[in-house]
C-alpha cells in the first residue's frame, strides 16, 4: 500500500508547503502589517484569512471521508489567488506604501502564492473525479489526500470520531457557501473591486 501511489511524496510535498505559504507566512506577515500599521496588507491578509478558510473546511471535509472535499479544495486553490489580487483600491495603497522590508516580503509571498495556485490548481483537476463517485473516493488514488487530514486529526483531535469532524465540515461549507453567494451576487454589485466601499 505504501508504495502504490507514485505521486504520494509529491502530495505530501504539497501539503508541506501549504502549511508554510499559507499558515505561516501570512500568519507573521498578519502580525507584521499589525505591528507596522500596514491598513493596505492588513486589510488584504483579513480578505486572505476569510478565503483561504475554504481550505481548512476541506480537511475537515476529508477527514470524514466526503468526495466534496475535493471539489471545495480545487475552488479554494482557485480563490486565494483571485482574493490576492482582486481589490483595485488595496492594490494601490499597497503600491503607493513606502518601500521597506514589509513590502518586499510581502509583495513576494502574493506572487508566490500566485504561482503556487495556478499550479496547484492544474495539479489538482485530475483528482476532482473523486468527488462524485464512493467507489473512486476508497481507490488509493484519491485516498493518498487524505492522508495528511488524518495524521492532522491523530495530532488535533485524537479523541474526536472522524464522522463528528466531517459534519463540522458540511455545516462551515454550507455556511461558506451562502456567505459566497452573498458576496457574489449582491455586495459585489454595490460595492465593486473596491475593498472599503460600503
Amino acid at each position: 500500500m505504501e508504495n502504490d501511489v507514485w505521486f504520494r511524496q509529491f502530495v505530501w510535498i504539497d501539503y508541506r508547503l501549504a502549511v508554510i505559504f499559507m499558515v505561516i507566512i501570512p500568519l507573521i506577515l498578519l502580525i507584521w502589517a499589525f505591528v507596522q500599521q500596514a491598513d493596505g496588507i492588513q486589510r488584504l491578509l483579513t480578505i486572505y484569512w476569510r478565503v483561504s478558510s475554504l481550505l481548512a473546511i476541506t480537511i475537515y471535509l476529508m477527514i470524514g471521508g466526503f468526495g466534496v472535499s475535493f471539489l471545495s479544495g480545487l475552488l479554494g486553490r482557485i480563490l486565494i489567488p483571485i482574493s490576492l489580487w482582486f481589490w483595485v483600491d488595496l492594490n494601490d495603497e499597497i503600491e503607493y506604501q513606502a518601500n521597506g522590508a514589509l513590502k518586499l516580503v510581502f509583495t513576494s509571498w502574493r506572487w508566490a502564492m500566485t504561482i503556487y495556485g495556478i499550479l496547484g490548481t492544474i495539479a489538482f483537476i485530475p483528482f476532482v473525479g473523486c468527488a462524485f463517485s464512493a467507489g473512486t473516493l476508497k481507490t488509493s488514488y484519491c485516498q493518498v489526500w487524505l492522508e495528511a487530514p488524518l495524521l492532522f486529526k491523530e495530532y488535533f483531535h485524537a479523541n474526536s470520531k472522524p464522522a463528528f469532524l466531517g459534519f463540522l465540515g458540511i455545516t462551515s461549507l454550507i455556511i461558506y457557501v451562502l456567505y459566497l453567494s452573498y458576496f457574489v451576487l449582491i455586495k459585489l454589485g454595490k460595492q465593486g473591486r473596491s475593498a472599503t466601499q460600503q
